[in-house]
């Protein structure tokens, strides 16, 4: 019945948007673990931001993590 199948369709959506989350946050993650390294290995914080997108703000926060 076209419930049923809404239903379904509905849940897929669902799974779709969980999965290309999960994505996001796992390369957000990612990103994050390699400025930490590169910090930690005496690398400018310009280059890094310059290089990973992400701001000197953030870098400022994974420095102290």
């Amino acid at each position: 019945n076209s419930f049923d199948t809404a239903r379904e369709e509905g849940w897929e959506q669902g799974r779709e948007a969980g999965r290309k989350e999960g994505r996001k946050e796992g390369r957000e993650e990612a990103q994050r673990s390699m400025a930490r390294k590169l910090l930690n290995q005496g690398v400018a914080p310009d280059v890094i931001a310059e290089a990973s997108g992400l701001s000197l703000e953030e870098l400022e926060r994974l420095k102290s993590t």
